[in-house]
């Protein structure tokens, strides 16, 4: 499994429409999610993912960006596993490297994500806190979760360091 990070103009038309094929196959499919994926923001976001040979190459994705206020926090969606890389600990190395990304690009930023309610603990292992909720989000409780990135980290590729929460894998999607 290759980890790549890319802007939008960086992305060629096969990782694109590999991403996009991916997250329709989670959010759309899986989660039965009606709504437009293609929301305009991919366009400023930086694209996180781990590539496989296989008939669904985007094993583990997440979108990041950044807001435009006077103190813009970095936002972090999109998050996924491909149905069969759950509960294996792809899971845990897309969020080492969400973290590791965010802090070499935006030092003591704010993070913020919408999680699941069950993926709390989860997020929880990654120092991601509880900020607001829970609410319903296209029909699943949600709750507003918060990191606040470091400054001079040292930029080294992630490694798991033995961190894996022991969870059944995800029937919903997602992680």
């Amino acid at each position: 499994m290759n980890w790549t990070c890319k802007t939008f103009n960086e992305l060629s038309s096969t990782e694109l429409y590999q991403i996009l094929r991916a997250r329709s196959a989670v959010f759309v499919v899986e989660q039965s999610c009606v709504r437009l994926d293609i929301d305009g923001k991919d366009e400023r976001a930086v694209h996180l993912f781990a590539h496989e040979d296989g008939p669904m190459p985007i094993a583990a994705y997440a979108r990041l960006s950044i807001g435009e206020d006077d103190e813009p926090e970095v936002w972090v969606d999109r998050l996924f596993t491909n149905a069969q890389r759950r509960g294996d600990g792809t899971a845990e190395t897309l969020l080492e490297h969400v973290q590791h990304e965010v802090a070499r690009r935006w030092p003591e930023h704010r993070v913020r994500l919408s999680a699941p309610t069950f993926l709390k603990a989860f997020y929880e292992q990654f120092r991601f806190k509880k900020i607001d909720g829970p609410y319903l989000d296209h029909g699943i409780p949600h709750i507003g979760m918060s990191w606040r990135a470091p400054v001079n980290v040292e930029v080294a590729v992630p490694t798991r360091a033995g961190r894996v929460l022991r969870r059944a894998p995800s029937s919903m999607g997602m992680l």
